[in-house]
């Protein structure tokens, strides 16, 4: 059976090639400690930053010209079978991406200092520390503000919304997902700048 027939698969030889690579090309067990948490951190990211584009590239777009379309299908198997799904791996993701790069950030560092040493902008830490802030930022948007609000537009959170409710809580989503747009630009500057050098 060819792996690349399902998703499971596909991703199983993709993990595998990973770890080849990371135990070929690793120079010890603390080189393997630390590349892996960065690799496991950028992979949640990666995740997290590709479906918030997804959202707000292609399923906003979409779901508002399927609202236009008097004569379409409308958004309900958008809303009803694909938004609860990327919203659960939104959310892990995020959670994932921040709780890893506190990880590497003490790898980083030397333990609790590296994380101390990031959020305080400490000299050699401040490019990967403002990186940091804008990140938990975006967990604070995405859990708070994101969330709740998507859960009450969909009809996720098991009660009844008025049209008002149902209107403030897409602006609130919006604008929140907006601006994890926006930050997510100098976040990644900050990531790769710090592993390329930008202090």
């Amino acid at each position: 059976m060819n792996p690349l027939m399902t998703i499971k698969g596909t991703l199983a030889v993709g993990f595998i090639l990973a770890m080849a690579v990371l135990f070929g090309m690793s120079t010890g067990a603390e080189g393997l400690k630390a590349a892996g948490m960065v690799w496991f951190h950028v992979m949640a990211g990666v995740v997290w930053i590709g479906l918030l584009y997804y959202f707000n590239f292609v399923q906003v777009p979409g779901v508002g010209a399927a609202l236009a379309d008097t004569d379409g299908p409308g958004p309900a198997a958008i809303n009803k079978y694909v938004a609860p799904k990327a919203l659960l791996w939104f959310r892990m993701s995020a959670a994932v991406t921040w709780l890893t790069g506190l990880s590497a950030l003490a790898t980083l560092g030397g333990g609790m200092q590296g994380i101390t040493d990031a959020f305080t902008l400490a000299p050699g830490m401040a490019i990967i520390g403002v990186g940091a802030w804008l990140g938990t930022i975006m967990l604070f948007n995405v859990w708070v503000l994101i969330w709740p609000n998507q859960k009450k537009i969909l009809g996720l959170d098991g009660k009844k919304h008025d049209a008002d409710t149902i209107a403030g809580a897409k602006k609130i989503a919006l604008m929140a997902s907006r601006t994890n747009t926006a930050l997510s630009i100098p976040m990644l500057l900050c990531m790769v700048g710090f592993a390329h050098g930008l202090s």
